[in-house]
């Protein structure tokens, strides 16, 4: 689906590729060495596919200001993937070697950093200030996401509350500033930037909800570890699930595990998730938000962009089926 939507966007796609790659041009062999080996190992790109296609569905063009934005978006993920290397101790991500084990978790820091400062030179001098605010936002609330899941983990105390502004603040944080951006470049009016950002919200909060079901289901994982989150005292959506469901004494049993993890833990939460129906629970306020992300649209004319982005919301819940 993610070629299938890049191709659609055609040159536009192929304008916001140059821009991203040309921004780390940085004149100095080794770090340009390291660019080059991120760029060839690089995911779906899925934040910047947002932000174009946001901006045709308004006006049916892609300006220079949203592919500043496509390219924003993008830097600063990938930076914070860098990051999250470093503090998980990560050796590999997506079947590739991270750069803290190729080179060392200062590099990983490093580069990170470059490529966060590369992302905010290219909106700093947006003639629409919210743009900058948006961007700004985002990143202050993934240091307090992060943040707040290390204080609740430490307790397992985590409540569902809990566990949606983490999820907002660590990944629907930087979707909202993708579309959003894309929005204020195409001088979006007040209902067009609202439903918009309904729109972003509930996607940010359904792909991280798709991600956590994702890593209790090793028959959908496609070669993705899975039983990491709960190796990290992280007590997301599955549990929850299983907490609503199972006897208190299973929870509790289990939540005691937690505090002293072991090589039997991941097999053991994953076992007794399936065990309670804790995925269909899961599952129902996934399927919540991909509702409420499809209907936030209904404003915008039809449009194939439109179709796309309605589209793309599906997707989220069809990954975990």
């Amino acid at each position: 689906m993610y070629r299938e939507v890049q191709k659609f966007l055609g040159p536009s796609w192929a304008d916001f590729q140059q821009r991203f790659a040309g921004s780390l041009e940085s004149g100095i062999p080794l770090l340009d060495k390291v660019n080059r080996f991120i760029l060839e190992h690089g995911g779906k790109k899925l934040r910047p596919t947002f932000t174009l296609l946001v901006a045709k569905a308004l006006r049916g063009v892609c300006n220079e200001h949203v592919l500043r934005c496509a390219a924003a978006s993008e830097l600063l993920h990938t930076a914070t993937l860098m990051h999250d290397d470093v503090a998980d101790d990560a050796p590999v991500r997506r079947g590739v070697p991270t750069l803290r084990s190729l080179y060392s978790p200062t590099t990983a820091v490093l580069v990170g950093d470059f490529w966060l400062s590369r992302a905010m030179d290219l909106i700093i001098d947006h003639p629409d200030k919210r743009v900058l605010h948006v961007y700004s936002k985002c990143l202050g609330d993934l240091a307090r996401g992060e943040m707040f899941q290390l204080q609740r983990a430490e307790k397992l105390d985590t409540t569902e509350e809990d566990y949606r502004q983490i999820i907002y603040c660590k990944t629907t944080s930087l979707f909202e500033a993708s579309m959003l951006g894309a929005a204020y470049s195409m001088e979006a009016d007040d209902a067009e930037v609202q439903c918009l950002h309904s729109y972003a919200y509930h996607i940010g909060q359904s792909f991280q909800m798709m991600d956590d079901i994702l890593d209790y289901s090793p028959e959908l994982s496609s070669g993705k570890p899975t039983g990491q989150d709960v190796l990290e005292k992280k007590i997301t959506l599955p549990l929850f699930g299983l907490f609503a469901r199972a006897p208190k004494a299973v929870s509790r049993a289990l939540l005691k595990h937690m505090r002293h993890p072991d090589t039997g833990l991941a097999s053991e939460a994953i076992g007794l998730v399936r065990q309670y129906g804790a995925l269909d629970y899961a599952r129902e306020r996934l399927a919540e938000e991909v509702r409420l992300a499809t209907a936030a649209l209904a404003p915008l004319p039809e449009s194939e962009s439109k179709s796309y982005l309605e589209k793309l919301a599906s997707l989220m819940a069809v990954r975990t089926a």
